[in-house]
């Protein structure tokens, strides 16, 4: 019995939950703001995992992914709507994947005869910070728009949603090359 306390106690974790605003002027006072995001990916030092509707080349996350996706310790996965990439405006899902590269990024596909949108708007940072938001990344949701996000650091948390996106690629995701 004390083995599997001490296990269970090993396991959890004490969670840190800050809100993340996007407001124009700045008039946020709790939290860091949107634009802060870029910095995380910056950080990183294992692995990023992004999820988003659509792409913005003006958004600071678009050069941030890129930079650590060009560090060979780091895990880039990228996973992005298909239909929201083919607006105009928006890099398709192949610049995207050629922006990134060498991440591995997905895109959605049919499932079950119908469309599949992406709409999991979320940051997993080092297997640890998740940040999950209503913003896209765009410069709009990271610098005009009124946005609520949530950044937690919570090891157990990023686990469980990193292995349930990894568990449905298959059936819902295809592979993106440039």
């Amino acid at each position: 019995m004390a083995v599997l306390r001490a296990i269970e106690g090993a396991r959890s974790t004490t969670t840190a939950i800050d809100p993340l605003w996007t407001m124009p002027g700045h008039l946020a006072r709790s939290g860091p703001l949107t634009s802060s995001v870029a910095h995380l990916v910056e950080n990183a030092r294992q692995s990023v995992t992004c999820s988003t509707f659509n792409f913005q080349r003006s958004s600071g996350l678009w050069s941030a992914l890129r930079t650590a996706a060009l560090r060979p310790e780091i895990s880039v996965r990228v996973y992005v709507d298909r239909k929201a990439a083919e607006h105009a405006g928006s890099p398709s899902t192949a610049e995207v994947a050629a922006h990134v590269r060498p991440a591995v990024v997905l895109r959605t596909r049919a499932f079950d005869g119908g469309y599949v949108r992406n709409h999991a708007k979320f940051l997993a940072i080092d297997h640890r910070f998740l940040l999950v938001t209503s913003a896209n990344f765009s410069w709009s949701a990271e610098h005009g728009n009124v946005e609520l996000g949530v950044l937690a650091d919570n090891a157990n948390l990023v686990q469980v949603i990193e292995s349930e996106m990894r568990r449905v690629e298959e059936a819902l995701y295809e592979r993106v090359t440039p």
